[in-house]
This record gives structure tokens, sequence and C-alpha cells, in this order.
């Protein structure tokens, strides 16, 4: 896997903080800074997420992923899934998360909120690498809801 990270203040312009990211597969992700009254040439002008938001969405998808796919190969009629991450990080830099709690919203017709919860354990605990990543620095909990169609 490989990414390549562009800084797009450039070309003799050293303003802004934003940047782009070219993954391995060929997408783009755009990413900026916050704007930063006292240091306008040190903030982004928002116009794309943050860094450790996007560290954050993809530990996001990443488990979302993971629950799809462990309740669909048990063969659970699943029809949606989103998940909530709210995070502490420290105060001082580095800023790490220090804690993160992912909330799960899972859909489907005849869903077993058991295996819903097993589907989410078994991510958590062997199958995402970003949260797995992630959990050295922070402590991760988490908590789910079953809808009905």
């Amino acid at each position: 896997m490989e990414c390549t990270v562009s800084w797009t203040g450039g070309a003799g312009t050293r303003s802004g903080m934003g940047f782009v990211a070219e993954t391995g597969s060929g997408h783009v992700l755009a990413m900026d800074g916050a704007p930063d009254a006292a240091h306008p040439a040190h903030g982004g002008q928002n116009l794309a997420p943050r860094p450790m938001e996007t560290v954050l969405a993809g530990t996001g998808g990443c488990t979302a992923y993971d629950v799809v796919l462990i309740l669909q190969r048990g063969r659970h009629d699943v029809r949606g899934c989103s998940v909530k991450l709210t995070t502490e990080r420290a105060a001082t830099d580095p800023k790490v998360f220090t804690r993160i709690h992912m909330h799960f919203t899972v859909t489907g017709k005849g869903l077993a909120p058991a295996a819903v919860e097993r589907a989410i354990a078994l991510s958590h605990d062997k199958y995402c690498s970003a949260s797995i990543m992630l959990g050295k620095t922070a402590e991760i909990t988490t908590s789910y809801e079953v809808r009905e169609l």
C-alpha cells in the first residue's frame, strides 16, 4: 500500500495548509488545516477535512466494512451500517487520540443483536487494523443499536 501526499500551498506561495493525498489505488483525498487568525500563513482555509479527521474516518470505514462483511458472511440480512465516532485527544503534542467511542447503528431484517455484537467484537479484536493500531494510544469503547426494517 502506498500514498503520496502533496502540499497545495507550494509554487512560491508558502501559505495555507492544504494537502492532497493520492492513494495507491488512484483516488484523491483533500485535507486542510484549521484557520489560524493569529498566524494566517500557518493555518488552513477550512476547505477539506483535517488530517486527524481523515484518520478517524478511515478507522470508521475499516470497522464498518468488517461489521457488514462478517454479518453478510453469516448470512444475516443486513441492509445498512453506520458508525459514529467520538474522540478525546491529548492536551499536549503529540495530540494523539486518548479515547474513541464507536456507536454502530445496524439495520436489517431479523438481525439478532448477538450477531451484531459479535461482528463488532471481531472487528475490534481481530480484523480492523486501523482501530487495533489506534488502540495502542486510545481506550476504544463500542455500543450499538439494531434497527428492524
